[in-house]
């Protein structure tokens, strides 16, 4: 069970795009003219289409089994992996083929495998899960060396479509002969659900452990993940070779390996907060060492450690002190939904300020990308955290739900093109659908429930921006003005 959890880990759609990307980029700008952020963009719309479908993945989860997902997603990422071998010259068809991939497969991630896990074992689940995933660190300490390999003897595009024979080829039947999951313990009696305790929402939020590891994460997340994507690229600029640069990222996944396992082992030791901030810090020091103008080989591998440690120590790190701190009562309410509907408000009023025209000039999608990406994102972790705290573990709610959910996805498109946009402009329709997110962030906070600086810190920062934004038609008359909000 175990191999079959890592090695589905290893070649999901986790660990593949991020860690072989970086060679790709090259190879790419060169034959068809794009520039490497406009390749590295790919990885983005590939994050947000995974970050969309992992709702839907969790509702058929408990629908139909975390086996029958976990393979037919693995199926469809490793298909989509090899549709990329494909790519025309369109960045319009690269970036669909990426999110059409992320939306199928993205049951694939550690999430669905992690789950099989976390059934099968209970007293030394801790070292179960770090096992699992140290398939991560397996794929980043070979996969860009096989990726470099790949293109310079065959072609990018054969190297696309070997590289899907590793979900296809190897996880798959592993996972169809070994990954199941338990029905009745070695007794064979259905085991009970013990009982889990810890603090209430409203405790946690009250408690400034909880604001610091919720901004942290975020924080780290972005960093880590944008060093390890980016990570060849910025080697071969400083003049390393291909082959140098993909051998010196391996060192990334031998060192996640290493981070994954040792924080397990001191956490168990150590206070948590003295092991969290020294591995946290290291990819900032990574970064001062990559920007420097000459960067020599051993602080290039020194600086790949570093990297891949942090990465290895963040998500058990924050799932460790999350149980730590409030315990596993309302686990899934306490890290998502309190915290994000202050900065919900604020991604709501973002498109705004990125399509203002004082906006710096930048990459049209880049500027689309940071206007919505944050809603889109801070959405994919509330929806299923709400569906969680109405609906537990009962499916017919869960699936009435998902069915809510879906019908206001349909009909808010059609009420803001036909009716709001035309009414009262792209502005008004903005702080219209705002208002009621604005409601969940004043109301709690009126009924002393959360902290009142931090609604009101939102609601600054969102009139702040609203007020620094002119959007392109308001340069000019309204009679002037024409729009088609229907398209």
């Amino acid at each position: 069970m175990l191999v079959a959890a890592s090695i589905g880990i290893a070649f999901g759609a986790s660990p593949i795009p991020y860690n072989s990307i970086g060679a790709f980029t090259v190879p790419l700008t060169e034959e068809f003219g794009w520039g490497r952020g406009d390749v590295q963009f790919a990885i983005l719309g590939f994050t947000i289409a995974v970050v969309i479908a992992v709702p839907v993945i969790g509702a058929l989860a408990d629908r139909f089994g975390v086996r029958r997902v976990a393979l037919a997603t693995l199926v469809a990422f490793g298909l989509g992996f090899a549709a990329l071998s494909l790519t025309p010259a369109s960045l319009f068809g690269f970036y669909a083929i990426w999110i059409v991939t992320g939306l199928l497969g993205g049951g694939s991630t550690p999430v669905t495998w992690t789950r099989g896990v976390n059934a099968w074992f209970e007293r030394r689940r801790g070292m179960a899960l770090a096992i699992a995933l140290m398939g991560t660190g397996i794929t980043a300490a070979f996969l860009p060396r096989l990726t470099t390999w790949l293109i310079a003897e065959f072609g990018w595009r054969t190297a696309f479509a070997s590289i899907s024979l590793l979900p296809l080829a190897v996880a798959l039947p592993i996972a169809v002969a070994w990954f199941r999951e338990p029905t009745v313990d070695r007794s064979g009696k259905t085991l009970a659900p013990r009982e889990q305790t810890g603090v209430t929402v409203r405790q946690a939020l009250a408690n400034y452990r909880f604001w610091i590891i919720a901004v942290a994460l975020f924080v780290i997340a972005m960093g880590v993940g944008g060093l390890i994507t980016n990570f060849m690229p910025l080697l071969t600029d400083r003049g390393f070779s291909t082959s140098d640069a993909a051998w010196t990222s391996g060192a990334i996944g031998i060192s996640l390996i290493i981070g994954r396992l040792g924080v397990g082992y001191l956490l168990d030791r150590v206070w948590a907060p003295l092991v969290t901030f020294p591995l946290l810090v290291m990819p900032a020091i990574a970064c001062v060492i990559l920007m420097q103008d000459q960067v020599g080989q051993v602080s290039a591998i020194a600086a790949a450690c570093m990297i891949g440690v942090a990465a290895g120590a963040e998500t058990d790190l924050v799932a460790y002190l999350a149980a730590r701190y409030f315990g596993l009562r309302h686990y899934g309410t306490t890290i998502q939904p309190g915290v994000w509907w202050p900065w919900l408000f604020v991604a709501a009023i973002l498109p705004l300020a990125t399509a203002s025209v004082g906006f710096p000039p930048i990459f049209p999608l880049l500027r689309v990308a940071l206007g919505l990406f944050p809603f889109c994102a801070l959405l994919g972790f509330l929806t299923p955290a709400l569906v969680d705290l109405e609906a537990g573990d009962d499916p017919h709610r869960v699936a009435n739900a998902y069915g809510l959910n879906l019908l206001g996805s349909l009909a808010g498109p059609l009420v803001a093109g036909f009716g709001l946009l035309p009414w009262i402009g792209t502005r008004g329709a903005s702080l219209l659908l705002a208002a009621p997110i604005l409601a969940l962030v004043l109301v709690p906070t009126f009924r002393r429930q959360t902290s009142a600086w931090l609604a009101w810190a939102a609601c600054g920062l969102s009139f702040a921006l609203l007020a620094r934004t002119t959007l392109f038609e308001e340069q000019f008359p309204p009679s002037q003005v024409r729009h088609d909000h229907v398209a």
